[in-house]
């Protein structure tokens, strides 16, 4: 009977954070001797790619001392045994945690793992196969949460949505930042006297609030895999094409970023109002009843005109908190290399915009950043990788752009690289390196890698405040802090689940891990 090779911590963690993120628990058949017990198998319910580490869990509330774990085929026959091997820790009511390693099953087909005793369990059916079939589905299924999630009057039908939500923000109020309660109550609101459209984006999770803090990361992590995955992402795909999705949000972000006057609009609608007025929080509809909600009389006022905050630094040309300015400028650079071929006016119009909110980032913040009101809903604390991330997206938009736009501030690509390098040491060096991994919070794991290639392609000139082996160490020290975390965890996992935001810093560990072995020609995270 063949053992499971083993492997280190390191080379297992990451790899395999799908099989938790997207993992389903069967129910098992209690073995008769042992009544009373229970065990329940863990498997990925995307399935495994053929070529790929594969890894299943077995979770008992009891020992299961000298079991053996079988993996059958679709026609119940046995391709695959081993022993069940010492437990890797207790989960919840699970006394013990079991992986199942079965690297060398690798052809086409549906599958099941069983074990027979102390304690019986059987797995779901998974499948494996190809990684471009298996992910095909997921990749199609995330398209169409976005796609459901659409604000505003270009939503489309389906069998969530019947009709379009928040017309009236196609001509919103415009008020100044109130103050916050510590139980995240606003106070009055005062209007600018300004009406802007806001219409569109997509609503934030759980409610149907707006912000330029989470929009502003999704675009820019949609618009790279546009680009540098065209057949999955990009026009390749027929099942998931992102590129018009992006486009919405985009245009979603050019609305609150005037470029005309220059002036950051924020965040679209208010959470409560205490007693003073009802909020996006204090009630539960669908958002097509917003627009003429209880007659839109008081205490409901905001439920259908729903206030637009402006920069709390200002209007017209107001110094930009340095984490979104950061953020809107890569997402405006990445709008112009993807769509520059396809629509130009459009693409240097983005540029344009992305150059000018750049140049009106405040490197020398004091208090809370600004997110979203209130603060404590997004708490973000650095901003360093934002700027490395802006610049260095404009470097990539400049470099080799043969038409750029009449009265664009700056159109040498390396004006921006030298300061990308700038931000990207100012990381490394600064109070929150490395405490954070790839996820909103923290967009380093992908600046560094957009960085290094950066440096590359520019030849590696001297000078610059950082280097190709300082940014490679940087993801390497994220990283090894997440295997450190996983060796205390039963599942492996790099992230501490009591914590928040922990698919998405799963997910993020994953393109760092896949980044550091692309840039270091290795195999130190598969």
């Amino acid at each position: 009977m063949p053992v499971a090779r083993r492997q280190s911590v390191s080379s297992r963690i990451l790899s395999h954070f799908f099989i938790v993120a997207f993992s389903t628990i069967a129910i098992a058949e209690v073995h008769q001797a042992a009544r009373g017990s229970s065990a329940y198998i863990r498997v990925n319910q995307v399935g495994y790619a053929s070529s790929s580490t594969k890894r299943a869990y077995l979770m008992a509330s009891g020992a299961e001392t000298g079991a053996t774990f079988a993996v059958k085929n679709s026609s119940g026959t046995t391709v695959y045994s081993a022993s069940v091997g010492t437990s890797l820790g207790s989960w919840g009511t699970f006394n013990a945690v079991y992986a199942l390693d079965f690297d060398s099953v690798s052809a086409t087909g549906a599958y099941t793992i069983a074990v027979a005793s102390p304690i019986a369990a059987t797995s779901p059916s998974f499948k494996i196969d190809t990684a471009a079939n298996l992910y095909a589905t997921p990749l199609a299924n995330s398209l169409f949460y976005y796609e459901t999630s659409r604000d505003g009057p270009n939503y489309i039908p389906n069998a969530l949505r019947s009709a379009p939500g928040h017309l009236n923000d196609e001509s919103a109020s415009v008020y100044f930042t109130p103050s916050f309660t510590k139980n995240d109550s606003a106070g009055a609101l005062t209007a600018t006297g300004a009406v802007i459209d806001a219409s569109g984006g997509w609503w934030d999770a759980g409610d149907y609030m707006k912000f330029v803090e989470t929009h502003s990361y999704t675009v820019g992590m949609m618009l790279t895999g546009v680009r540098d995955f065209p057949g999955q992402m990009g026009s390749g795909s027929s099942a998931s094409n992102f590129t018009a999705e992006a486009q919405f949000g985009l245009d979603w972000l050019q609305k609150m970023w005037a470029d005309s006057t220059k002036t950051l609009y924020y965040q679209v609608a208010v959470a409560s109002g205490g007693h003073n007025y009802v909020g996006d929080h204090d009630i539960w509809r669908l958002p097509q009843a917003d627009d003429n909600y209880q007659g839109c009389a008081s205490p409901y006022q905001y439920i259908c005109h729903r206030p637009v905050f402006q920069n709390p630094a200002g209007g017209s040309g107001a110094p930009i908190s340095p984490n979104i300015a950061g953020r809107l400028a890569a997402d405006f650079a990445l709008c112009y290399k993807v769509f520059a071929a396809s629509n130009a006016a459009y693409a240097n119009q983005c540029l344009l915009s992305a150059e000018h909110i750049f140049d009106l980032a405040n490197t020398a913040p004091t208090g809370n950043l600004l997110t979203v009101g209130p603060f404590d809903f997004y708490p973000e604390t650095e901003w360093r990788d934002d700027m490395e991330w802006g610049a260095t997206e404009l470097y990539f938009a400049l470099q080799g752009a043969s038409s750029l736009p009449a009265g664009l501030p700056h159109t040498d690509p390396m004006y921006y690289l030298p300061k990308a390098a700038t931000w990207a040491n100012a990381y490394i060096t600064g109070p929150n390196d490395a405490a954070d991994t790839l996820n909103l919070y923290d967009v380093s794991g992908l600046a560094h890698f957009e960085l290094y290639r950066a440096i590359v392609l520019a030849g590696n000139p001297s000078g610059l405040a950082t280097s190709e082996a300082a940014l490679l160490a940087d993801l390497k020290k994220q990283l090894d802090k997440a295997v450190t975390q996983a060796g205390t965890d039963a599942f492996g996992f790099g992230f501490t689940w009591s914590n928040w935001d922990t698919t998405s810093h799963g997910g993020g560990l994953v393109v760092m891990a896949n980044e550091y072995d692309n840039l270091s020609s290795s195999t130190t995270y598969a």
